[in-house]
């Protein structure tokens, strides 16, 4: 079957009469087995149908495509065969009416053509053409030629040359053609010109031709086109001649001449290309639309301002517009190119063809966004862009709030695209988006624009954290990587610069304050103030660490230029916050910041908008933080404005350096004014800078610059503005180092210049080193230290008060300025005199600090001696008061002086004598005392701690003087008796327990120094003895120090057997009369003895040391009372059961417990009234055999005399049985009596113990 096939193949493409004749040389030696020599007699052979001569060409265009180099040299091997099978070929194609076989002719021509290669064989295909051409009488059939001839030239593109020199006269053929009443024709023609016009050179040859004859018709003849295949070939061909300025310009003036014609009368079938176009614009053909787009565009592209005026005034805008709702990607694209050159020219705006059009856009954009097409997202935003830049303010561009909101999510859409490019245009186009005449229509879309800006910055901060692998990128790619982020960058701080703008622009526009449709009961959303406070919130957590990081990598002027007016516009446009927003900034170096970018880019006269904008940052953020200053004085109205003056003229010529303007500070040689005031802002910057912790300057190098500037000012007899003097001083003391110190001629200077300020206020800046720079100078503290001083308390925030009570192994930590303060006080007690006269020269608040710090520098720095040093000053401060507040001492400063004074005191551990100067202190206190009354607590608790303690901490003949002293003060003891009778008042704690504590201690010293030196008593006070018995007997709950004070007061009555000169024990009220065996008792009697030991031992099984001390004391001298006037009721009182119960209470389940004072004191007690029933000898044996065996040097000097007492006391009852732990213990006694005691020294005697002073041996003994 296939060798039938293969014959029958062969008998259609054979010629079977005439091969045999012909050389095998012309069979194509594959399939098809095709003989050239066959073909050229077959094709032209009229008998032949054909059919047969379709088969035979669709055959060889196989072969040719099949089997190119075997047909070319088959047919190349004789030239004249070549040219003669050309022209058969083009015979048939020119004879053939047949539409496929023509199609299949000039295929077939142009493959042979092209795959020969030869220039022989073109000359004779384009001869033949042209003689077909001349010879037709009508271009009837000249559509096949027309058609080859654009074939070929679009095949051989060097061949529109060659047609226009060598052929030129085939134009007046093709204008024919033109004008030939047939589309078909006239398309072919359309074809060839258009492939002739894409050669430059042939274009510029066939200037004249268009000029002259093509192009009056051209335009008319595209107009008239009805069928598809005409009309895309004249706007190929329109296409082709758009390329070039001249045509463009003969187009369109002819156009314009036509449309001036039609105003007025002209000739008719005139027409322009903007109607022509428009025209097509309106077809529904999509292919049709997007070649008008094109020509549209390619018209514009040329001159946007010269041409596009035509197209506006053809309406051709609108239809476009109106072509954005489309769904071809194609041909959106094409308006969008349009409609950005349309926008270069200012009728496109003024006519309202964008207010018209912008909703088909931003529609047009959030349906592209939805597409995949990068290219087609960027430019629709290209568009918007444009329009929303190039539209002008006073036509609005959207008309309701709406459509702009429709128009911010369309952007913020955009925004976040992952395509970079996409999200710069975005950008860009949101950027021109943050307008006031855009965002104007009420009410204004503030929680969009927040949206929109919050996804502009983090699409920015995701770029730029994106990390840059550097070493796959290389050293040029990874700069561009970094330059592309700059330029993302600054395209978002350019959008947020506007949005600053447009915030500031708002502020005077009433209506955008607020959003006016929230109802009057809803909080308020949407408004101006919480849009203001997102971009102080957003620049603050996302802008500045985003430029911040850039800087790491590059510094773009621009770029820092656009960032530091966003800075500067934040400051107006949050002015409730622009203090702290400043002083944010200085202290994240932004002083340092600008001042490097003003080194770096703006000397001479190199970026003065940078330099402008720097200054203009710098302006601001000085003028707010001098404004609101910290640890300083704020500046007045009438300083705040020769400051600005001189920062508005002198930041604009700072660009050095930081080393440069050290040394420019420091130059001593006559410095003119404009220098001068250079000088002065410099310091102020750094004064700033230093402020807030950024001392970017070397310290060494501008302490010297510092002393020079000094002494420049002093030589040219110069006063320093007080702003610029209070940085000097700041400066020069922070920059000090501990070892450097000025010259006497610099600090002569200071002086001088202090001397001329009315007050060290206006210069003071609150610093430790500001502090210690005019103390550690004697001639500026002998001048200045008190007023210094003065200030710096009044601006110290630091409070002593939380330190205050606390114990001395516990101290916490002091603040830094209290801890600098507190080492210039060691280093120079002297500044203590200092401190003690702000007590009475300053205000109250302020000497209250100064006590409060002086008593905590006494209480953590003993080892200072300060007593013998301030005394004195005390009696003087204490004089003054009492003079100023005369006879009401209440309030003032007086209770912390007093305290501050008993402190003092309680510091002389060891026993002193009262010079005349303390008893001078004594008299003073003591009379200030008896001028107050119970209430003034605060006045009377430390004066009876210094009282107490002036009794109990000096000599023997030092207290028996204090005693007399403050015995013949009446008021005093009144005082004390009112005092006492308050406690049978006061129900449990209460603010006065402390003072009553005192109260007592003091009646008891009082009576004893009065009993023992038999002192003159110039007033009694009387006690309520039933009062006494009773709140010891049956204590309610009273504080234990309370009752140790109450017990020391009875037991000092018991030793005096009631019969004190100065204290008196009355009976309360009336009385029933006492019982005879009661009288020898008097005053108390028997029933009160045994409630009162009964008490005792209640209060003693409490536990505490100290009340248990007082207890067994008094216990003590109650029994010696009662013994010495009825040994019975002693001995039965000490026998009690309750007394052994009572024993072993106290006793723990702790080896060697016994081996306590109060224990001890209380068996010696027990032994000395033979009360066997309580301890039998037995257990006094076991007691002095375990004690025989302890190590007695660990016990404490108070503990071992107790025990020291009870064994003389066994011993002296011979109870002693065992002889061997007699000696033992003996020994051990001995030995401690001579060694242990001044071994060990005794522990501090004097104590504050919840405020009150008290002597654990006057309690104990």
């Amino acid at each position: 079957a296939a060798a039938v096939s293969g014959r029958d193949e062969e008998a259609v493409l054979l010629l079977e009469r005439v091969h045999y004749r012909h050389d095998p040389r012309w069979l194509l030696p594959v399939s098809p087995r095709l003989c050239l020599a066959c073909a050229l007699e077959l094709l032209p052979e009229r008998g032949v149908s054909l059919v047969r001569k379709k088969y035979v060409l669709s055959c060889f265009r196989d072969a040719l495509v099949r089997h190119a180099s075997l047909v070319t040299q088959l047919v190349a091997q004789d030239q004249r065969v070549c040219i003669h099978f050309i022209n058969i070929l083009f015979g048939l194609l020119c004879n053939v009416e047949d539409g496929n076989v023509t199609d299949l002719c000039i295929e077939v021509l142009i493959q042979l053509v092209t795959q020969l290669k030869q220039e022989q064989t073109v000359h004779c295909l384009l001869d033949a053409c042209h003689r077909e051409l001349c010879s037709m009488p009508s271009m009837r059939g000249s559509q096949a030629t027309l058609t080859l001839l654009g074939k070929l030239v679009d095949t051989i593109p060097a061949l529109a040359d060659k047609l226009v020199m060598e052929h030129g006269g085939l134009m007046e053929h093709l204008l024919r053609g033109l004008v030939y009443p047939n589309e078909g024709v006239q398309a072919s023609v359309c074809y060839l010109y258009g492939k002739l016009y894409s050669s430059p050179m042939a274009a510029e040859m066939l200037s004249g031709h268009f000029r002259e004859k093509l192009c009056p018709l051209f335009l008319s003849t595209m107009e008239g086109a009805q069928t598809k295949e005409f009309q895309i070939n004249c706007l190929g061909l329109l296409r082709q001649l758009l390329k070039y300025d001249l045509f463009v310009s003969m187009i369109m003036n002819k156009s314009a001449l036509a449309e001036t014609a039609q105003s007025v009368e002209g000739p008719p079938g005139e027409t322009s290309l903007p109607l022509v176009l428009k025209k097509f614009l309106l077809s529904r053909d999509e292919t049709l639309q997007v070649a008008s787009a094109h020509c549209i565009t390619a018209v514009l592209v040329h001159s946007p301002v010269k041409h596009a005026p035509a197209f506006i005034h053809a309406d051709i805008p609108e239809f476009l517009f109106e072509h954005l709702s489309s769904s071809s990607e194609v041909l959106i694209w094409s308006i969008y190119n349009c409609l950005i050159l349309l926008a270069e020219e200012p009728l496109f705006f003024s006519k309202c063809h964008t207010v018209y059009g912008i909703e088909a856009v931003v529609r047009s954009l959030q349906g592209s966004l939805k597409l995949a097409n990068t290219e087609l997202h960027k430019q629709g935003l290209l568009l918007f862009a444009e329009i929303l830049t190039r539209q002008p303010e006073e036509i609005r561009l959207f008309t309701s709030s709406a459509m702009c909101g429709d128009a911010s999510r369309a952007l913020q859409e955009a925004v976040s695209s992952p395509v970079l490019e996409v999200a710069a245009e975005a950008v860009k186009a949101a950027s021109a988006f943050l307008r006031k005449d855009h965002q104007s229509a009420p009410p204004v879309q503030y929680r969009a624009l927040r949206a929109l800006l919050e996804a502009m910055l983090s699409r920015c901060s995701e770029f730029s954290q994106t990390p840059l692998n550097r070493r796959s990128l290389g050293s040029r790619d990874s700069e561009k990587a970094i330059l592309r982020r700059g330029k993302f960058l600054l395209s978002t701080l350019e959008g947020f610069r506007n949005a600053c703008r447009l915030a500031v622009e708002f502020q005077g526009e009433p209506i955008a304050q607020e959003n006016p449709f929230t109802a009057p009961s809803a909080e308020k959303e949407d408004t101006l103030e919480d849009f203001s406070e997102f971009l102080l919130s957003a620049c603050d957590s996302l802008c500045i660490p985003m430029v911040m990081r850039h800087l790491e990598q590059a510094t773009h002027p621009a770029l820092m230029e656009v960032f530091l007016s966003i800075l500067h516009s934040l400051f107006i446009i949050v002015p409730h916050m622009k203090k702290k927003f400043s002083k944010k900034l200085a202290a994240s170096s932004f002083i340092r910041l600008t001042l490097e970018l003003k080194a770096r880019f703006c000397s001479g006269s190199s970026h003065s908008a940078l330099n402008q904008v720097c200054s203009s940052f710098l302006y601001c953020m000085c003028l707010n933080l001098l404004s609101a200053p910290e640890k300083t004085r704020s500046l007045s109205q009438e300083e705040l404005s020769a400051v600005s003056e001189l920062l508005q003229h002198g930041l604009p010529q700072i660009s050095s350096r930081s080393p440069e303007s050290v040394a420019f500070l420091s130059d001593r040689q006559y410095v003119e004014g404009t220098a001068r005031q250079r000088q002065y802002c410099i310091l102020i910057l750094f004064y700033l800078a230093y402020i807030h912790e950024d001392r970017f300057v070397s310290e060494a190098e501008l302490f010297v610059a510092l002393q020079g500037f000094l002494l420049s000012l002093q030589d040219q007899g110069e006063h320093l503005p007080p702003v610029v003097f209070r940085a000097s001083i700041y400066l020069i003391a922070i920059c000090q180092d501990k070892d450097s110190a000025l010259d006497e001629a610099v600090v002569s200077a200071i002086r001088k210049f202090l001397e001329g300020i009315s007050d060290l206020h206006l210069v003071y800046t609150h610093h430790p080193l500001v502090l210690r720079f005019f103390l550690l100078y004697p001639e500026l503290m002998s001048r200045f230290g008190h007023r210094i001083l003065e200030l710096w308390f009044f601006w110290e925030e630091s409070s002593c008060e939380e330190l205050d009570d606390v114990p001395s192994a516990g101290l916490p930590t002091l603040p830094a300025s209290l801890a600098a303060l507190f080492q210039m006080l060691r280093s120079s007690p002297s500044i203590l005199l200092i401190l003690l006269d702000l007590v009475y020269s300053s205000p109250v608040d302020t000497a209250r600090k100064v006590l409060m710090i002086l008593r905590t520098f006494l209480r953590r720095n003993e080892d200072v001696q300060v007593d013998g040093l301030i005394r004195g000053h005390f009696l003087l401060i204490l004089q003054h008061l009492l003079v100023e507040h005369g006879a009401s001492p209440s309030g003032g400063n007086l209770p912390l002086l007093l305290s501050l004074l008993s402190l003092v005191q309680l510091r002389n551990k060891s026993e002193q004598e009262l010079d005349s100067m303390a008893m001078k202190l004594l008299h003073q206190v003591s009379k200030l005392c008896g001028k107050c009354s119970p209430n003034d607590v605060d006045i009377l608790q430390p004066s009876f701690n210094f009282l107490y303690w002036s009794l109990h901490q000096t000599t023997l003949s030092s207290q028996k003087r204090a005693a007399a002293v403050l015995l013949s003060t009446t008021a005093l003891i009144e005082l004390l008796e009112k005092m006492l009778a308050l406690t049978w008042t006061e129900m449990g704690s209460s603010p006065r327990t402390a003072l009553l504590c005192s109260a007592w201690l003091l009646t008891a010293s009082f009576s004893a120094q009065q009993h023992s030196g038999s002192l003159q008593v110039h007033q009694t006070l009387s006690v309520e003895l039933d009062q006494l018995l009773k709140a010891l007997s049956f204590p309610k709950k009273k504080p234990a120090l309370l009752s140790a004070a109450i017990l020391r007061f009875l037991r000092t009555a018991l030793q005096q057997n009631f019969s004190s000169a100065l204290v008196a024990l009355v009976p309360s009220g009336s009385q029933p009369l006492p019982a005879p065996e009661d009288n020898i008792l008097a005053p108390l009697g028997t029933s009160q003895v045994l409630a009162l030991v009964i008490g005792l031992q209640n209060l003693i099984v409490q536990k505490d040391p100290l009340l248990s001390q007082g207890c067994v004391g008094c216990l003590e001298a109650l029994l010696d009372y009662v013994y010495a006037r009825s040994p019975d009721l002693a001995l039965h009182v000490a026998s009690q059961p309750w007394n052994r119960f009572l024993l072993f209470t106290l006793l723990d389940a702790g080896e060697n417990s016994f081996l306590r004072s109060e224990i001890l004191r209380l068996m010696t007690l027990f032994v000395r009234y033979n009360s066997s029933s309580v301890l039998s000898h037995e257990e006094v044996g076991h007691v002095l055999q375990v004690a025989a065996l302890a190590d007695l040097s660990t016990l404490s000097n108070t503990t071992c005399r107790a025990l020291r007492d009870f064994f003389l006391q066994v011993q002296s009852m011979g109870l002693l049985i065992d002889h061997s732990t007699t000696q033992t213990l003996q020994a051990s006694l001995e030995g401690l009596s001579l060694s242990a005691f001044s071994d060990h020294p005794p522990p501090q005697d004097m104590l504050c113990l919840g405020g009150v002073a008290v002597s654990i041996s006057h309690i104990r003994d």
